[in-house]
């Protein structure tokens, strides 16, 4: 009886294992993929360039606000490691993940942000919690251009002491931060507000 039940039980085994390797090829297979495509992404080579002058005289205050954390992260498309206290403002930095809602929605708003400040303004995504295949999808998908960092281990947020994300951070021409935005996906009206309000660049309907 107990040879019958083995021989039974060898079959279905085999099976499972056929099932577990078929998952784990199939990973592999997908980040091999999202590994070969080109990035949908700017590199970062730039990100240390400071902005054209906006040509208009900016209402920001030049005192207050508390510089960028010491970090240091890796640019989606590789190359040099970009420490975010050299990245020249002002800037407005965006984390975001591919699984996150919100993320997804107001993402193309900051591509829109991107074109319309015309180089006056650096606009930086910071992908995290995410899959290499996620992020990729989402930035070919939205039309995501600009330079992403990575940070899985989401050192930023908590330099920044946050934790839900969608997640903006304006910084100004000295490195500053100005103003820390979580509440929710913003849109071309609310992002052109809040720049010209702690950034004083004015943005092109």
């Amino acid at each position: 009886m107990r040879t019958r039940l083995a021989a039974l039980l060898v079959p279905v085994l085999l099976v499972l294992a056929g099932c577990t390797a078929t998952g784990e090829d199939a990973a592999r297979t997908r980040d091999g993929a999202a590994q070969s495509r080109p990035s949908p992404f700017e590199d970062c080579s730039g990100l240390t360039t400071a902005p054209a002058p906006s040509g208009t005289a900016s209402s920001v205050p030049a005192d207050g606000g508390t510089p960028l954390p010491e970090l240091t992260l890796t640019c989606f498309t590789g190359g040099a490691p970009v420490a975010l206290r050299d990245v020249r403002g002002p800037a407005v930095i965006n984390l975001w993940a591919s699984w996150c809602a919100p993320c997804r929605k107001e993402l193309p708003a900051f591509q829109r942000l991107s074109e319309r400040t015309d180089g006056r303004l650096t606009v930086l995504g910071v992908n995290t919690r995410d899959t290499r295949g996620g992020a990729q999808s989402i930035g070919e998908d939205f039309g995501v251009r600009f330079p992403t960092l990575v940070d899985q281990g989401e050192a930023l947020q908590r330099a920044l002491g946050r934790n839900a994300i969608p997640l903006t951070v304006l910084v100004d021409g000295d490195g500053r931060i100005r103003h820390v935005d979580t509440s929710g996906a913003l849109d071309d009206a609310r992002l052109a507000d809040l720049v010209r309000q702690h950034l004083g660049v004015a943005v092109a309907a």
